[in-house]
C-alpha cells in the first residue's frame, strides 16, 4: 500500500486559502502526509504547528527560486541564499526532501555544456546541505505541454545530472504525469533511473487531472513502481476535476492494492 500526499496548493482548497486549514482538512480525510510547494512566502510557523496537532507529515517542498540561468557569467547567489532558507524551512516543516529544478539553462551553450554546469551547482548545493537531514531531489518536467523551455525535460537527461553530482544526499524526483506527457516508457525510464528515484508525483494523462480522469493505467503504472522497487510516498499533484475528497477515491483504491 502506497502512502497518499496531497499537494496542499492544489487540493483542498474548499478549506479555503489557509494552507495550515488545508493540512486540517486533510488529517479530516484520513490522509497522514501532505506536500506543498514553495516556503519563502509562506507562514511556516502555521503550517509546523498544523503538522504537529494534526499528526501529518510533509513530504516535499520546493527550493526557491528555481534554478533559471540566462548568462553563463552570472552568479548563482540567489539560488544558492534561497535554497538554505528552503532547507531550514523544510527542516521545520519535518520534509525529508526539497525538490530541484533546472530552469532553462545557460542560452547560446549547448546541452552538455547545460548539463555538466547544473551538475556543478547541483555538487555545491550538496555540499552547503550536507548534514541537514534533507535530501535533495531534482525533477525533470515536460515542455510539450506545461514548461515549455525546461532545461531537463527527460527523465534520462535529470538521470545523467545526478549520477554526475553523485551523492547519497541527491536523488530524483520522478513524475508520472510529465514523463508520460513528454512520450516516455515509465518502466523503462525507472529501470535507467534505478538507485536515484527517491520520490513520485503522479496526475493523469491528459489533462494533468486526478487519476481516473484520463487515459492512464494506474494498476499497471503502479505495479512498475513497485517492480522498480519505489515504496516511497506518491505525491497528489494534480488539478482536480471534482471536489478533493471524490478526486482522491479511486487512487486511493488503486494504492491500496499497490
Amino acid at each position: 500500500m502506497y502512502q497518499l500526499s496531497p499537494n496542499i496548493e492544489l487540493l483542498f482548497t474548499e478549506a479555503g486559502p489557509d494552507l495550515a486549514d488545508r493540512v486540517r482538512a486533510a488529517a479530516a480525510a484520513g490522509f497522514d502526509a501532505v506536500e506543498m510547494w514553495g516556503t519563502l512566502d509562506r507562514d511556516v510557523p502555521s503550517l509546523a504547528k498544523a503538522l504537529a496537532d494534526t499528526g501529518v507529515s510533509m513530504t516535499s517542498v520546493l527550493a526557491e527560486p528555481r534554478t533559471n540561468f540566462a548568462m553563463p557569467w552570472e552568479t548563482m547567489d540567489a539560488f544558492f541564499a534561497g535554497l538554505d532558507r528552503g532547507v531550514e524551512n523544510a527542516r521545520l516543516l519535518g520534509s525529508p526532501r526539497i525538490v530541484l529544478g533546472s530552469g532553462s539553462g545557460f542560452g547560446g551553450a549547448k546541452r552538455v555544456k547545460n548539463h555538466e554546469r547544473l551538475a556543478e551547482i547541483f555538487s555545491e548545493a550538496v555540499e552547503r546541505t550536507q548534514g541537514s537531514g534533507v535530501k535533495l531531489v531534482l525533477e525533470a518536467v515536460n515542455t510539450r505541454v506545461d514548461h515549455p523551455g525546461a532545461l531537463l525535460d527527460h527523465t534520462a537527461d535529470a538521470v545523467l545530472v545526478a549520477r554526475a553530482v553523485g551523492a547519497e544526499s541527491f536523488g530524483l524526483l520522478y513524475d508520472l504525469y510529465h514523463s508520460i506527457t513528454q512520450g516516455e516508457d515509465p518502466a523503462a525510464e525507472l529501470a535507467n533511473a534505478a538507485g536515484l528515484v527517491d520520490y513520485v508525483q503522479i496526475a493523469d494523462a491528459a489533462g494533468r487531472g486526478e487519476p481516473g480522469s484520463g487515459s492512464v493505467d494506474w494498476p499497471a503504472r503502479l505495479a512498475e513502481l513497485r517492480a522498480a522497487g519505489y515504496d516511497g510516498p506518491l505525491g497528489l499533484e494534480y488539478v482536480p476535476t471534482v471536489e478533493t475528497t471524490a478526486s482522491v477515491e479511486y487512487i486511493r483504491t488503486v494504492a491500496a492494492a499497490a
